[in-house]
């Protein structure tokens, strides 16, 4: 297993792409820290892993605050003495309308999720990532980066277009470190983020019929967890050893036709 020895924090963990991510680096041997608000959730995962032979310890924390996370990323280091991979993968949908309907309480519930608990979770990292080297896989959307047609969505594309813009800035200082960041795009993924989100931009959404379905590869049909699982490995295994500072879209080609 190629991640063997290596300890890896997955935000968002409790369910969707991050409880996806964290159970495939266990299988490849990596020892993980699940992380989330709901803590229910995050104990089923982290069972999940060590039933199945791995190793995982649930951290309950709000990305959005920096005492919580601090606090977390020593929890991990008290556990294992060391951190090597880091999946921001923490996020939320929030409300989806119209500018003169989003208040700027939704805009910072929004922001302060997506865009601020990305640069924490990174933050409180990086002293550990720098004594070896590492991996950050940043978990962005195709909204906001190369798919711009979900009006309504303005205050989570600007999160996700900032989150690839943070990405870029921070791989050339983090370079020196050993240490690459990265980000994934995912488009229209079986998730349970679209049920936490507060839709109401239904009438300004322009009308476009796609007969075929809006993902090209597959029909319409969406991708999947276990997909973009499959790419965070990748991103953090010795596979993508000279890739940094990169976006990656998994969407079948859904932006392509639709952004």
């Amino acid at each position: 297993m190629s991640l063997t020895e290596k300890v890896a924090l997955v935000t968002g963990a409790g369910s969707g792409l991050g409880k996806a991510g964290a159970i495939r680096l266990a299988q490849e041997g990596a020892k993980v820290a699940v992380l989330s608000r709901t803590p229910t959730q995050i104990k089923e995962v982290a069972a999940q892993i060590n039933s199945a032979g791995g190793e995982a310890i649930a951290i309950q924390a709000d990305v959005s605050q920096p005492d919580q996370m601090q606090n977390a990323v020593q929890q991990i280091i008290d556990q294992w003495g060391r951190l090597d991979i880091v999946i921001a993968n923490a996020g939320i949908n929030g409300k989806w309308a119209s500018l003169e309907d989003l208040t700027p309480e939704d805009w910072d519930t929004t922001l302060n999720i997506n865009l601020k608990g990305t640069f924490l979770t990174v933050k409180y990292a990086l002293p550990y990532l720098k004594k070896q080297g590492g991996a950050i896989v940043v978990v962005s959307s195709v909204n906001g980066t190369r798919m711009f047609s979900n009006t309504g969505a303005t205050a989570y594309s600007c999160s996700k277009a900032a989150q690839v813009a943070f990405t870029k800035m921070t791989a050339v200082e983090l370079a020196p470190h050993k240490i690459r960041i990265n980000a994934i795009c995912p488009g229209w993924i079986t998730s349970e983020i679209r049920d936490n989100t507060d839709l109401q931009n239904q009438a300004i959404k322009w009308p476009v019929n796609y007969p075929d379905g809006t993902i090209p590869l597959t029909k319409g049909k969406p991708g999947s967890e276990a997909q973009c699982a499959d790419l965070m490995y990748f991103l953090v295994s010795d596979a993508s050893s000279h890739i940094t500072g990169t976006e990656m879209w998994i969407d079948g080609g859904q932006s392509l036709v639709q952004g």
